[in-house]
């Protein structure tokens, strides 16, 4: 990669010799599937919402799950923001909210309908592992540790406050006034 880099370069540019580690972690890389994965569900959800009703055998919850899809679509969308762990939480939640309307289903008029409900609620039961395993570890990763440090002795200034009004009263001093130069 970095000889493809260097080799677009302009002349008078640094050379390339070696990228470093890229910042996505594992984690992060994690995060951003589940936030894609969430948002293709979503519009699956949305779009195919009586479809789904019919395979799983809840005919009369449609609009629940179209509900459902703008959910995920939303929780994927901060899951691939700045608020990751709250978009991962936000997945979870709805992970449960998805399993209790999966169960309403275990009694479905016929057979293919349970067996794909049942197939769905095990699908679902594993992806709110890795939810919950995912923002455990993307809470943990942002949360800050130990006491906050405090900067109120700090002015701004590297040589303090004081040297920087004696710079510009000798500034001032220095400076030619061109209003005294008119009379």
């Amino acid at each position: 990669m970095a000889n493809l880099l260097a080799s677009v370069r302009p002349e008078g540019d640094p050379k390339i010799i070696e990228s470093g580690p890229g910042s996505l972690t594992a984690l992060h890389s994690t995060a951003k599937a589940l936030g894609w994965f969430s948002i293709g569900l979503g519009l699956a959800e949305l779009f195919a919402g009586r479809r789904l009703a019919n395979a799983l055998g809840l005919e009369n919850r449609v609009g629940l799950i179209r509900a459902f899809g703008a959910r995920e679509m939303l929780a994927g969308v901060m899951t691939l923001s700045t608020e990751k762990a709250a978009g991962l939480w936000s997945r979870a939640g709805g992970d449960v909210l998805d399993l209790v309307t999966l169960a309403t289903a275990f009694d479905a008029p016929r057979q293919r309908q349970r067996t794909n409900a049942k197939a769905a609620f095990l699908a679902v039961a594993a992806i709110t592992a890795v939810d919950v395993l995912t923002a455990r570890a993307m809470s943990a990763q942002q949360r800050r540790n130990g006491t906050p440090k405090d900067y109120s002795n700090r002015s701004g200034f590297p040589r303090g406050a004081i040297a920087a009004r004696d710079s510009a009263d000798k500034y001032r001093e220095m400076k030619p006034r061109a209003s005294a130069g008119l009379a």
